[in-house]
């Protein structure tokens, strides 16, 4: 479905953010890219995205999504791919909606811009979605504003919001690093439920090797714009090569002797 080959990623004149990325992946697979800050994991999902920022620009490789080169497409067409084939979840989903407007009215417009809907059939599907994020008075949040939603809801929104047209490709930014661990542990575990309802694709974007290697089926470890280590979820974590990857095995809590990755006991 995705293959990133050779990937390089460079801002102006200064080295480069992304040095040789690669990533290939199936449907329905869930894939998460691990790294301290400045690693360039956020920089990789931007690039397939096709939302670099400044001067950053592809300088070599190439990404194919569903054997179509992302590289030098037309706006229209990025327009048509965003929202609906992909989409991506931010790390407060929160700022990405407009606090002087009701959540119905953004979620409403949202739906009505990449289909050929009525208002009424719009709103009908948003309180569906919400629903679905087991959201409780949908209604109601429909007519509230952001602020008056916790963090998590505004996450559970932005996820729903996401999720609407049933992308083949989710990209997730940190998507839980803003929340409290009970709320983390409720938004992960929602989106493996909809990658096992509707099949798709996630790429997790993430500093959190213990939520990595809960979701996960492979890995990728980055550091300093490159992949030190990279394979399926039990590779990494039971055979890393990389001392830096060891590092952050090590660096992981313990209960009664066994690590969280070690038995894949985080959040369960």
């Amino acid at each position: 479905m995705l293959k990133i080959n050779d990937l390089t990623v460079q801002y102006g004149k200064q080295k480069p953010t992304i040095e040789h990325f690669n990533l290939s992946m199936k449907k329905g697979e869930i894939i998460s890219v691990v790294g301290e800050s400045g690693s360039g994991k956020t920089t990789v999902i931007r690039a397939i995205l096709g939302a670099l920022s400044g001067a950053g620009k592809v300088t070599d490789g190439y990404i194919e999504f569903q054997g179509k080169s992302l590289l030098g497409i037309h706006k229209d067409e990025w327009r048509k791919l965003r929202g609906t084939k992909m989409s991506m979840i931010f790390q407060d989903c929160g700022g990405t909606l407009n606090p002087l407007r009701k959540i119905g009215k953004q979620y409403v417009e949202y739906i009505c811009t990449h289909s050929d809907v009525s208002k009424d059939e719009a709103y009908e599907k948003a309180v569906s979605m919400l629903e679905k994020m087991q959201l409780s008075d949908c209604e109601n949040i429909m007519k509230s504003y952001p602020h008056h939603l916790s963090g998590g809801m505004r996450q559970r929104v932005g996820i729903a919001i996401a999720m609407t047209f049933n992308p083949e490709l989710l990209l997730a930014d940190e998507p839980t690093s803003a929340l409290d661990v009970t709320t983390q542990t409720q938004i992960v575990r929602q989106m493996m439920e909809l990658r096992d309802t509707y099949n798709t694709g996630i790429i997790i974007v993430t500093h959190n090797l213990g939520i990595a290697a809960y979701m996960s089926d492979q890995l990728i470890v980055m550091k300093h714009g490159k992949i030190v280590d990279q394979g399926t979820r039990d590779e990494v974590i039971n055979h890393p090569t990389s001392e830096y990857t060891k590092k952050l095995l090590k660096a992981i809590p313990e209960i009664r002797g066994e690590s969280f990755c070690l038995k894949s006991r985080i959040l369960s």
